[in-house]
């Protein structure tokens, strides 16, 4: 008996993800500015999205521990501004205290923050040298923070709500440093279009997860479904963390470990896979059919999430 060697098949490689990298021409070479300026690939941005939500928890947390204002859901510091101009007007003897003030200042300095952002949206949203200087930028502004908190020598923990424990200028720097950061990171991840939205705003997050049709779809893999269950298991996890650290090293001391993983993660993104580059993931699989019901579906961004994050880089 003889065997009779088959010649190479030219029908390509066997997968919907090798054939997708087969279709994209890739230069032999790259120097260090091509692929700093090159886009990476928004299927592969989850574990730094994560950290994103993980450090909204964990901003927030100090400042509403200290006093009462949220660095990174404005919703609640719109309402309590609002308030606040009621009872002035009401003829309240408590008309706009120290926190409403703080909450004016929290909500100016994010959206300071966001509009930052417009730089990227110039340089290219969703290149690794705008996401790493980005970041690299929110580390600054909280280690900046941190150090105007620790030299105001004030207390980390209010005894009460109306009595806020940050009454100084020095802490008022701080907590609109705090609040630039996230309005900064917000924009970042708004620009990426992916289901983690800003990483900011969890309200619609938790909306856009108990209607979504994969809801109880547990034997696939469901990315609508899935990331808005890391976004807010992480954002949790972050704020239980950071409570537990002002407990016991103080704000400050808080703020500087934050600082230190806002510079990890600007340091991931210089690593995460940019668009035609490679054929295996760092940190998600590869997409499941059975989630998407075909093959020619498998790469493209379920129907239910919004665009209207993208901004054109041309």
């Amino acid at each position: 008996m003889t065997y009779r060697s088959e010649p190479p098949s030219d029908s390509g490689p066997c997968t919907p993800l090798l054939r997708k990298a087969q279709e994209v021409e890739l230069p032999s070479r790259m120097s260090l500015r091509q692929y700093l300026w090159s886009e990476v690939d928004t299927d592969y941005v989850t574990a730094p999205l994560m950290a994103f939500c993980f450090m909204t928890g964990f901003i927030d947390a100090i400042s509403f521990t200290a006093v009462f204002v949220w660095c990174g859901f404005q919703t609640g510091n719109f309402a309590q501004i609002a308030l606040a101009f009621a009872r002035m007007t009401g003829g309240h003897k408590f008309g706009f205290t120290l926190a409403d003030g703080q909450a004016v200042v929290s909500l100016i300095a994010f959206n300071l923050g966001a509009f930052i952002g417009r730089i990227g949206d110039r340089v290219g949203p969703q290149t690794r040298a705008w996401l790493f200087s980005g970041t690299l930028v929110q580390a600054i502004f909280i280690l900046i923070a941190g150090i105007c908190i620790q030299q105001s020598g004030q207390d980390s923990v209010a005894i009460g709500r109306g009595v806020p424990s940050w009454t100084s200028e020095l802490t008022t720097v701080g907590l609109a440093l705090m609040a630039a950061s996230l309005g900064l990171q917000g924009i970042m991840g708004k620009r990426l279009n992916t289901h983690f939205s800003t990483t900011v705003v969890l309200t619609a997050m938790w909306v856009e997860l108990v209607t979504d049709p994969h809801l109880f779809r547990m034997r696939s893999k469901v990315a609508s479904r899935d990331h808005k269950v890391f976004a807010l298991v992480t954002m949790f996890t972050g704020a239980y963390a950071a409570r537990l650290l002002v407990g016991q090293f103080g704000a400050a001391a808080t703020l500087g470990f934050g600082a230190g993983l806002r510079l990890v993660v600007a340091a991931a993104w210089l690593f995460v896979r940019g668009k035609g580059e490679g054929y295996s993931r760092l940190w998600d699989d590869e997409p499941s059919l059975d989630a998407f019901g075909s093959e020619a579906d498998a790469f493209a961004l379920p129907p239910e999430v919004p665009s209207y994050g993208a901004v054109s880089t041309a």
